[in-house]
């Protein structure tokens, strides 16, 4: 390769670099210009949320990514930090379980999407099983909304090694 081609290519790629990182402003919160998903350093978090001391089994992934598996104790999280790919196809999903009480669900936790972006404040996006379902935190106005229902798990769970 020319290194006229070589330097074309270090142009183009500090052009784009340059143009995804504006200069900081004074505020905390992004500006529009500073939304840029693949930018961020994203944090997930799954929050056992539940009552009486039940313990929640927690396993995500994505594509690229098994995370490890986790039996929380009540207000105990697990979480992780990533960066979106620059094509917009980053997704994780979570499966989670209360053997007490014979429920689970499977859900998306991550996905590129503008209303997610803004329900986790560009950064935090914090899920909390709770006795009744899953919630998102909407961070901006400090509010956990409602997402999914359990699901009855009919002894899936009743052989399972979860704690």
């Amino acid at each position: 390769m020319s290194s006229f081609c070589i330097n074309m290519l270090l142009f183009l790629v500090l052009t784009i670099l340059v143009a995804a990182n504006p200069s900081t402003p004074t505020s905390s919160a992004p500006t529009p210009d500073q939304r840029n998903a693949w930018y961020t350093k994203w944090h997930v978090h799954v929050v056992n949320g539940l009552s009486n001391n039940k313990i929640l089994f927690v396993h995500c992934k994505s594509a690229d990514d098994d995370l490890e598996m986790n039996n929380l104790t009540v207000g105990s999280e697990t979480e992780w930090t990533f960066r979106t790919t620059i094509i917009g196809k980053t997704l994780f999903w979570c499966y989670v379980a209360s053997r007490s009480d014979h429920v689970h669900a499977r859900f998306d936790v991550f996905w590129e999407d503008n209303d997610l972006f803004e329900k986790c404040a560009w950064k935090h996006c914090i899920w909390t099983a709770k006795d009744d379902g899953i919630y998102l935190m909407n961070v901006p106005q400090s509010d956990n909304e409602f997402v999914h229902n359990w699901e009855w798990d009919s002894g899936l769970l009743a052989n399972s090694p979860i704690v």
